[in-house]
């Protein structure tokens, strides 16, 4: 029509005519389109879908259930403490889930969350893992034992680490000690050989060779010997630290 209006075959009010039942025409389809997009279901995360609960060519309801959808890699496991062990959970600890399904089977994870609430007639907190389950072995709605593995706490001897005086066959501290010398009570230093433990900032545990109260001299190891008589002055003995931090210059 727009040709034949520019050839001046048909008349203006034709044109307009075909022009408004053309944009009807257009109108007609996207509201097709849409009703169209409405009927088509997309999940909104991937998963596996159980049985259908709905026939085919069943007239639907808004928010009608049709089939179920669960994730299952990974997998949520949710379960309960008492409230007395919060201060010892945190997100990031692991976890062991087993379940009766699966008597040999011990499958590992991650506590991912903590509900912020505690339950007031329970005084129960809801916390929420995360396992993998790439075998599909957990399902939605198991029943299964959960236990939260616990950092370890070992009791340790710790001592700077500025007292181990370092060298390739053994490293060694002096601990001081009172004898009586010549008919008096002096203060010898004797030299210990240890065994090194974990370092953590300034200190260093001993796995052997230094009791617990015993006292080992902490700077200037390098200049002693064994059996010397000292005189303890700790007026410019340094601090140590757990987490030093570099001062600024």
């Amino acid at each position: 029509m727009r040709e034949l209006l520019a050839r001046k075959i048909v008349s203006k009010a034709e044109y307009d005519n075909a022009e408004a039942q053309c944009k009807q025409a257009a109108a007609q389809s996207d509201n097709i389109r849409a009703l169209i997009a409405k009927k088509s279901i997309r999940a909104p995360f991937s998963g596996r879908l159980g049985i259908r609960l709905i026939d085919l060519g069943q007239v639907l309801d808004s928010g009608e259930e049709i089939v179920s959808l669960q994730s299952l890699d990974p997998i949520f496991v949710d379960f309960l403490l008492p409230q007395q062990v919060l201060g010892r959970v945190r997100p990031g600890l692991p976890v062991r889930v087993t379940t009766d399904a699966l008597p040999d089977e011990i499958i590992e994870g991650e506590i991912s969350a903590i509900n912020p609430q505690v339950d007031p007639a329970t005084r129960n907190i809801r916390i929420q893992a995360t396992a993998a389950n790439t075998q599909e072995h957990l399902r939605p709605g198991m029943f299964v034992n959960v236990g939260v593995v616990l950092p370890v706490r070992n009791e340790v001897v710790a001592i700077p680490a500025t007292s181990v005086l370092y060298a390739p066959y053994s490293d060694s501290v002096f601990i001081l000690e009172e004898k009586f010398q010549e008919g008096r009570r002096v203060q010898a230093l004797r030299q210990q050989f240890v065994r090194l433990g974990e370092k953590r900032g300034d200190f260093v545990s001993v796995a052997s060779g230094v009791n617990e109260g015993d006292v080992v001299v902490s700077t200037g190891v390098f200049k002693l010997r064994n059996g010397q008589e000292v005189v303890v002055d700790n007026t410019l003995a340094p601090e140590f630290h757990l987490a030093p931090k570099v001062a600024n210059d």
